[in-house]
């Protein structure tokens, strides 16, 4: 008897399902490489060049040695910092008054909550760095292009998270408090907040990591900070600087990560 026939008809099904989504998987990156006239192994053949242009363009990193030049990279960096909290702050505070609105479980109108969450669904699918782009032509260059993009995107996206976090709450405790003639706000102070604190932190602190990466990108149109600095420096064909500057954003990203990380044990969120 062959092996597969010994198995289970449910283990047997799982492995047709499996081999069938991987062949499709497959039929459709071959598609789609053929679709936009991409062959993978021409990458393979141009390696050398690629590795050639790393490690005599870019490689070693190069510390500017013209005076304010290193100030002004240092400078870049704390603003991309600062945009990036101030932005995430910004949307959570927004994110839980409009999430109150958004979740069917405490909204005094239940029925405009699907409103206010496809609302929120719409901004979070155009990407921070479309929003840069569209601002930039009304705002110009500078931080206030990136702090407006990455606080509506985070709004948007703060917005779900705080509403789903509410969605999860034991309706006991509201239901008791709405039967003491406890108002809304009532209930949001002593109810919702102490319940769902947590969660409100943990979410906001992934929104903050995801604004530390997403805010170089948005500077490099126009946003401000350490993208702005090195996009500077790319145009001018100084790699060894912009490769220096890359690593210090690879070290914000780290410590960021590294301290929410901390912040989340030390809290037990």
């Amino acid at each position: 008897m062959p092996p597969d026939r010994a198995l289970p008809e449910a283990v047997r099904a799982e492995r047709r399902a499996y081999a069938l989504f991987f062949g499709a998987l497959l039929l459709v990156v071959a598609l789609c490489t053929w679709g936009v006239a991409f062959n993978p192994f021409e990458l393979f053949g141009k390696g050398d060049a690629f590795w050639t242009f790393l490690s005599e363009d870019f490689w070693p990193p190069r510390i500017p040695q013209r005076e304010g030049r290193l100030e002004a990279i240092l400078a870049g960096i704390g603003v991309t910092f600062a945009m990036a909290v101030a932005s995430a702050t910004v949307a959570a505070v927004l994110a839980f008054l409009v999430a109150l609105f958004a979740s069917e479980r405490v909204s005094p109108f239940p029925r405009l909550a699907p409103l206010v969450r496809g609302a929120a669904t719409f901004v979070r699918n155009i990407p921070a760095l479309v929003w840069a782009f569209i601002l930039f032509s009304s705002l110009g260059i500078g931080t206030g292009v990136g702090f407006v993009a990455l606080t509506l995107s985070s709004l948007a996206f703060l917005v779900r998270a705080f509403a789903e976090t509410m969605e999860d709450l034991s309706q006991d405790g509201l239901e008791s408090l709405l039967a003491i003639g406890a108002t809304f706000p009532q209930r949001v102070a002593h109810g919702i907040l102490p319940s769902c604190l947590g969660g409100f932190v943990s979410w906001y602190l992934y929104s903050l990591e995801v604004n530390i990466r997403a805010s170089a990108v948005v500077g490099m149109v126009g946003g401000g900070g350490i993208g702005l600095v090195l996009f500077s420096y790319i145009k001018a064909f100084n790699y060894h600087v912009a490769f220096f500057i890359i690593l210090l954003i690879a070290a914000l990203v780290i410590a960021v990560d590294w301290m929410t990380g901390r912040l989340r044990k030390e809290l037990a969120l």
